[in-house]
C-alpha cells in the first residue's frame, strides 16, 4: 500500500479495510490480517495498526475475537453500505451533476451516460 504523507496513516489502513469490505474482497465474518502482519507487510508501527483496527470496532464493522483475531463483523457490510449511501448524493453525485451542467450537459443527456454506464455487464448494480 502506497502511504498518502498529507493522511494519517491508521486512517488509509482503515478505508482500505473499508473499501475491501465494500467490494467484498472481505465478506461478513472474514479474519483481518493481524496488526503484526499489517506492521510487517507495510513496514508501519503495530499500534498504527492497532488505531486503525480500534476505529473499525468503535463503527461496529470489525469484532475482536479474544486470542483468535479481528473478523469482519456480520453487520459490517451493511453498516459501512448504509453510511456511505447517507453521503454518496451530497459529497459525490451532487458536485458531479453541478460540473455535468456548468460543461453545458443537459439532464436528458447526464441520464444517458447513467443508462450506458449501467447497461455494461460489468458495472451492473450490486444487491443491498
Amino acid at each position: 500500500m502506497k502511504f498518502d504523507p498529507n493522511i494519517p496513516i491508521y486512517r488509509q489502513i482503515a478505508d482500505d479495510i473499508r473499501r475491501q469490505i465494500l467490494t467484498g474482497e472481505l465478506p461478513a465474518g472474514s479474519q483481518l490480517k493481524s496488526s503484526t502482519q499489517y506492521a510487517t507487510e507495510e513496514r508501519i508501527n503495530p499500534a498504527t495498526a492497532n488505531k486503525a483496527f480500534n476505529l473499525l470496532i468503535a463503527d461496529g464493522i470489525v469484532e475482536k475475537r479474544r486470542g483468535i483475531g479481528m473478523f469482519v463483523s456480520h453487520d459490517g457490510p451493511h453498516k459501512l453500505r448504509e453510511a456511505a449511501q447517507r453521503t454518496y448524493v451530497a459529497q459525490v453525485l451532487t458536485p458531479a451533476l453541478e460540473a455535468g451542467r456548468t460543461l453545458g450537459y443537459t439532464p436528458s443527456t447526464i441520464i444517458q451516460f447513467v443508462q450506458a454506464y449501467f447497461e455494461e455487464a460489468n458495472h451492473a448494480p450490486m444487491e443491498s
